[in-house]
């Protein structure tokens, strides 16, 4: 069902929690609907909210019982929204992304994220636990002057906050930083379990560094997921088509001369790479650990991921296909991708890995939102 801001007015929920025992929680910048997918064992998605048409096409699909206000985020009104425990943002990161201009937190797209928190100070009930996402130059870029700048602005609110820097490859074979910013109700004392005195595995340098000073700080406690050793090759469909003839000359021709030299000393089925400007000309750079480079919108030729892959004696190349792009991600095999090829690049380029998400629900935010709705 989708519809408008306007159309889903109601008052705010008297009940926090869901008959079969999940929190609630509103999703915006909601994207495909990955981050629902990935809590749905522990929160139901009571709103949700994105702008672009194409990947509200790809959250319906697989989440038609959630209301979706297809919109700017700049439309809503908190007055109008249902309570939820959690309230999660993964806004643009455009401004903040280290490929860009880093033109900050307050320039036009990763500036929403304010708009983000107005919602949220106009709720008759502000949700007790917050969750932001977004790209590692959030707490990186300019000294950490953006997340620090985000850090106080919740601290004001009356939330103790904290960061930490998850990486996709520790679950899924593709390599996919990025940092995770929790904000809890500072009124109520958070379970031990869940606090560390120091810094832990989920803490880089850059989070460390940004923290200090800061108040109202909390290094929060995640437990290390267990080793894994995600393949790529595991993933690939080697039944697609791979480039025409002319084509794969060309895409090999691109390849660096050590690189090429590498590909044809490894015993390796596949290969990923990335379209690059080196020097001025256009090279393809792979990679050699059987983990795919960090997904990306179709926005251009650069933006493509390729394959490079083995077929007896010789080597052919292709796209990455939607569905190894949803398979990087963590979406199951029956998660819908409506539209073009391109509208499921885009869905997934712009997504949270599922695993990802699904280890902060489970290990800390609906621990963190259950205390809230035992005593609230």
């Amino acid at each position: 069902m989708n519809a408008t801001p306007q159309a889903l007015c109601h008052e705010p929920a008297l009940l926090d929690r869901e008959e079969d025992g999940r929190l609630t929680f509103l999703d915006f910048f909601a994207g495909s609907g990955l981050v629902s997918h990935a809590l749905s064992p522990y929160f139901k998605a009571i709103w949700a909210n994105d702008i672009c048409p194409k990947k509200a096409a790809v959250f319906m699909a697989n989440h038609d019982d959630t209301p979706f206000a297809q919109c700017s985020v700049t439309a809503i009104s908190g007055r109008q929204l249902p309570f939820g425990l959690l309230s999660w943002a993964s806004f643009p990161c455009q401004d903040l992304s280290l490929a860009g201009n880093i033109k900050g937190i307050q320039a036009k797209r990763s500036g929403l994220v304010w708009e983000w928190l107005r919602v949220m100070d106009e709720m008759p009930r502000r949700p007790p636990v917050l969750a932001a996402e977004n790209v590692s130059g959030l707490v990186s870029a300019n000294k950490g002057a953006h997340y620090r700048e985000l850090h106080e602005a919740l601290a004001r609110r009356g939330y103790s906050v904290g960061a930490l820097l998850l990486d996709a490859a520790r679950w899924l074979p593709q390599s996919r930083p990025r940092v995770f910013v929790v904000a809890v109700d500072s009124r109520l004392p958070i379970p031990e379990t869940l606090v560390s005195d120091k810094p832990t595995w989920a803490h880089s340098a850059a989070i460390q560094k940004v923290s200090v000073g800061l108040e109202d700080w909390i290094w929060w406690r995640l437990p290390e997921p267990e080793k894994r050793d995600p393949a790529l090759s595991g993933i690939v469909d080697y039944s697609l088509a791979c480039h025409d003839a002319a084509t794969i000359r060309k895409n090999l021709a691109l390849i660096p001369a050590g690189h090429m030299r590498r590909l044809e000393e490894k015993n390796m089925r596949v290969v990923p790479g990335y379209k690059r400007i080196r020097n001025g000309k256009q090279v393809l750079e792979l990679r050699f650990d059987d983990i795919a480079g960090c997904l990306r919108t179709p926005a251009g030729g650069s933006s493509r991921q390729y394959l490079v892959m083995r077929q007896g004696d010789e080597w052919k190349t292709r796209i990455l296909s939607p569905r190894e792009a949803a398979r990087l991600m963590g979406a199951p095999e029956t998660f819908k991708l409506p539209g073009t090829p391109n509208d499921g690049y885009k869905a997934m380029g712009d997504a949270v890995a599922a695993p990802v998400a699904a280890h902060l629900a489970e290990h800390l935010l609906f621990p963190l939102a259950r205390a809230h709705n035992d005593i609230f």
